[in-house]
C-alpha cells in the first residue's frame, strides 16, 4: 500500500483528526502552564516581599510584570558551566527527566468536563508514577555533580520522596474507595452527591495528610531539605547554571501546579463549585488552584525549615498512621453505609 493510500484508507482521516486534536490540547496545556510557571516566580516574590513588608520586583516593567522574561533572558545567555569530575551524560539528562515527568503528569489533569488530553482510567496512579519518575532526575543529579553539597541533597531527596509518597498514595485511597475510581473525572462527577459537591469534609484526615504530602513532595518549605541553603548551598542543583539551572526550577513549580491540581480535584470538587460561573467551565478548578499555590507562598513566609530527623519522623511516624486510620475509617463507612 502507498502512502496516500494509507493516509487516505477508511478510517486514517479519523485517526489523523483524532491526533491532531491531542497535539493541540497539548500545545494549549504546556502553553498555558509554562506561562503561569513563569509568573509563580513573580507573584511569590510579591507575596512574599509584602508579608515581609517589602515590595519585591519594582524595577522591570510596571511593577516588576516584565521581571519573569528579564530571568529567563538572563538564565537563557547564561554560560552553561558543568564540573570537570561530573558525570557529564548523567549531568546533562538529569533535568530533563525532572522536567519532562512534571509536564507528563499534566496529560491526565481534567481542567473541566471533556477537556482532558488523555483520560485514563488510572489518573491518579499515573501521576503518583511521574512524580516518583521526577525524584530520578533529582537523584541523578546530586549523583553526577560530584560534589559532597549536591549528593547530600539527592540523598536527601530520595529518602524523602520514599517517606512522603507513601503518605501521598494512602491519604488517596479514601477518595477512590469513596468514587471508585482512579481516574480524575469519574472522582470529580462522584462529589456531586456530597456538601458544596466535594469530598472535603468526609475526606478531611486525608486532604489534611495530602497537603502536608505535597509540601514534602514538591520540596518547598517547611520541607526544602533537599536544597536547604542555609546547610547545602542549594543542594542537588548547586552546580548547574544557566537553562540546566532554569529546567529544575521550572519542574518545581509545574509540580506544585500539578499538585494544586490534584488536591482540587480529588477534595475540592475540580470545576464544580457552590453555583455556575457562566462561559467560563474552569473558573472554579483555576480560583482552587491559586488557592493552594497562594498556600505555597504563605507556608514558605511563616514557617521554618523542620530539621531532617523532625522531616522523618512526621512523614513515618504521624503521616502515614494517620492515612491508614483514615482508610480504615472510610471503608468501614462504605461497608456499613
Amino acid at each position: 500500500m502507498s502512502f496516500f493510500e494509507t493516509i487516505f484508507a477508511p478510517g486514517a482521516v479519523d485517526i489523523m483528526l483524532n491526533i491532531g486534536i491531542i497535539l493541540i490540547k497539548i500545545a494549549v496545556v504546556v502553553g498555558i502552564v509554562m506561562a503561569h510557571v513563569a509568573y509563580a516566580t513573580y507573584f511569590e516574590r510579591k507575596v512574599i516581599g509584602h508579608m515581609q513588608v517589602r515590595l519585591g520586583p519594582m524595577r522591570v516593567g510596571f511593577h516588576g510584570l516584565l521581571q519573569p522574561i528579564a530571568d529567563f533572558t538572563k538564565l537563557f545567555f547564561k554560560e552553561d558551566i558543568i564540573p570537570a569530575n561530573a558525570d557529564k551524560p548523567i549531568f546533562y539528562v538529569a533535568p530533563v527527566i525532572s522536567l519532562l515527568a512534571a509536564l507528563s503528569s499534566l496529560a491526565v489533569i481534567p481542567f473541566f468536563e471533556g477537556f482532558v488530553v488523555a483520560n485514563l482510567n488510572i489518573g491518579i496512579l499515573f501521576i503518583l508514577a511521574m512524580s516518583s519518575l521526577g525524584a530520578y532526575g533529582i537523584v541523578m543529579s546530586g549523583w553526577a555533580s560530584n560534589s559532597k553539597y549536591s549528593f547530600l541533597g539527592g540523598l536527601r531527596s530520595s529518602a524523602q520522596v520514599i517517606s512522603y509518597e507513601v503518605a501521598m498514595g494512602l491519604s488517596l485511597v479514601g477518595v477512590m474507595i469513596m468514587a471508585g475510581s482512579m481516574n480524575l473525572t469519574d472522582i470529580v462527577k462522584a462529589q456531586e452527591a456530597y456538601p458544596l459537591k466535594a469530598f472535603i469534609f468526609p475526606q478531611f484526615l486525608g486532604f489534611f495528610v495530602f497537603i502536608v504530602a505535597a509540601f514534602a513532595e514538591t520540596n518547598r518549605t517547611p520541607f526544602d531539605l533537599p536544597e536547604a541553603e542555609s546547610e547545602l548551598v542549594a543542594g542537588y542543583f548547586v552546580e548547574y547554571s544557566g537553562m540546566r539551572f532554569a529546567l529544575f526550577y521550572a519542574a518545581e513549580y509545574i509540580g506544585m501546579i500539578i499538585m494544586a491540581c490534584l488536591a482540587s480535584i480529588c477534595f475540592l470538587g475540580g470545576w464544580n463549585g457552590p453555583f455556575e460561573i457562566p462561559y467560563v467551565p474552569f473558573a472554579w478548578l483555576l480560583i482552587k488552584v491559586y488557592f493552594f499555590i497562594f498556600l505555597y507562598y504563605w507556608v514558605r513566609a511563616t514557617v521554618p525549615r523542620y530539621r531532617y530527623d523532625q522531616l522523618m519522623g512526621l512523614g513515618w511516624k504521624v503521616l502515614i498512621p494517620l492515612a491508614l486510620l483514615n482508610i480504615t475509617i472510610t471503608g468501614l463507612i462504605k461497608i456499613l453505609v
